[in-house]
């Protein structure tokens, strides 16, 4: 499975939507592009891959794998980038603003029950950023 994330960049945040061939799946959340700094700027543009992840604050989510110089870059729900992400993609239903959405959860719902069958059955998940 491949699923696309065309982003574009404001200076308070960045807005996407996630496609799966040619579907759209949900509108998403980042950070601004500040060259990949931790913790305070979206993840370059690029190929990487999704993997589930469990921890006690998100509970199931799922985490994008070897992006350069960072880790723990998540999937889960936000609906302000600046204040609720840390690098992270917040998959939101509707935009409100660079960087604010809304209805982060039932997005979230909606993009794991797409991406969870195919990890269940050992299949690759690649997510594709590009603007």
């Amino acid at each position: 499975m491949v699923i696309l994330l065309s982003r574009t960049y404001f200076p308070d945040g960045t807005n996407g939507i996630l496609e799966c061939e040619g579907k759209f799946i949900c509108k998403t959340i980042e950070l601004p592009w500040k060259n990949n700094e931790t913790k305070v700027s979206c993840i370059p543009e690029g190929k990487y891959f999704i993997r589930k992840r469990y921890s006690k604050r998100f509970q199931w989510h799922l985490e994008i794998i070897n992006v350069k110089n960072r880790s723990l870059i998540l999937f889960h729900p936000a609906n302000n980038a600046l204040k609720e992400l840390k690098g992270c993609i917040g998959p939101v239903t509707k935009l409100s603003g660079p960087g604010f959405g809304l209805m982060s959860r039932k997005a979230f719902s909606k993009l794991k029950n797409l991406v969870y069958p195919i990890i269940d059955k050992n299949e690759s998940v690649e997510l594709i950023i590009k603007s």
